[in-house]
């Protein structure tokens, strides 16, 4: 029969669960599987931004051996940003390995790690979910505590700037949606100051898109080309207009809805370190001044044996550094 003292093995150590933990199958999520975010572990738990205000100027042509354009010095500023920490605990009581013992040929360390590694799973999930509402949420510019109310982190107001806001005006049917769209990315291009892009996806709420997929504009460009046939197909299906990528964003847990039903996100694509995620290392002994990782575990005795409380832990920072290349889009 299985002891607590069977968690004296190494198979649970901070370095194992770690392991374990970071090793579970990862939840899809819609942000994380675009591949935007640009993730790196740090061994601080502080993140540097250069911030440089500067634009690009044009050099005029001049006479050979007469004095070049003079460049000036960027005015940069570094704003720090602090990674978020973000501890679960779960218990194991001394009653769940209690009757565990060897059955064929698992061994009764297998059985244990088989009830921990069901815990770790769980916890796992809860922390992917809140990495893609914190990712959702650098792309706003807002990032919210579980409770969706609590402010983290107002990118807009670290970086000192004003989001860009963009009305599509979907409730007149006579608006010309690829003028909109032509206008859009001339907005991004703008903001990102001569770096290229390749495409553009727009994130929609629930109701920015109901309205989007019947507009007269779209339903009569599908309607002449040969992708009509998509009109009987899934109404939610992600679809190109005007030289962007349209798709219905659905990320939600419990009663908080990752974007809201009347607005969308324009996020350019194709455009190095635009989004970042940063790991810090975990608050254990054994983890400090080491690179971070995305997930940490570590176990402890409860009092009088009673049981183990595992610990799993996170400690990100999402950021969008060009802030300004992220338009907001109204009905």
């Amino acid at each position: 029969m299985a002891e607590i003292t069977i968690f004296e093995d190494d198979a649970f150590s901070v370095s194992t669960l770690t392991a374990s933990i970071n090793e579970q199958p990862v939840v899809p999520s819609r942000i994380g599987a675009l591949n935007l975010f640009d993730e790196e572990g740090i061994s601080t738990t502080t993140v540097q931004i250069e911030k440089d205000g500067d634009t690009l100027a044009l050099v005029p042509a001049g006479q050979r051996g007469q004095p070049a354009l003079i460049v000036q010095g960027s005015k940069r500023q570094m704003i720090p940003f602090n990674t978020i920490h973000l501890p679960e605990r779960a218990t194991i009581n001394a009653d769940e390995i209690q009757g565990i013992r060897a059955f064929g040929a698992e061994t009764e360390l297998d059985a244990v790690q088989t009830v921990v590694n069901k815990r770790l799973a769980k916890m796992r999930r809860q922390l992917d979910a809140t990495h893609e509402f914190h990712r959702i949420g650098a792309i706003k510019g807002l990032i919210l505590d579980a409770d969706g109310n609590t402010v983290l982190l107002n990118i807009f107001d670290r970086f000192g700037l004003q989001q860009q806001t963009f009305d599509f005006e979907l409730d007149v049917a006579a608006t010309e949606l690829r003028l909109k769209c032509n206008d859009l990315l001339d907005l991004i291009e703008d903001a990102l100051i001569g770096q290229t892009f390749t495409g553009v996806r727009i994130l929609c709420g629930k109701e920015f898109w109901r309205k989007l997929i019947v507009h007269k504009a779209v339903k009569e460009t599908y309607l002449n080309t040969q992708m009509a046939a998509s009109l009987r197909g899934d109404p939610r299906e992600a679809f190109e207009f005007g030289g962007c990528v349209f798709e219905r964003y659905r990320g939600k847990v419990g009663s908080i809805a990752f974007v809201g039903d009347s607005e969308a996100y324009a996020v350019p694509e194709g455009v190095p370190e635009l989004f970042i995620t940063r790991y810090a290392p975990a608050d254990y002994m054994e983890t400090v001044n080491t690179n971070g990782l995305p997930y940490y575990s570590k176990q402890e005795r409860m009092p009088f044996d009673k049981g183990v409380q595992l610990e799993s832990q996170s400690n990100p920072i999402h950021l969008c550094t060009r802030p300004r290349a992220i338009v907001k889009l109204k009905v």
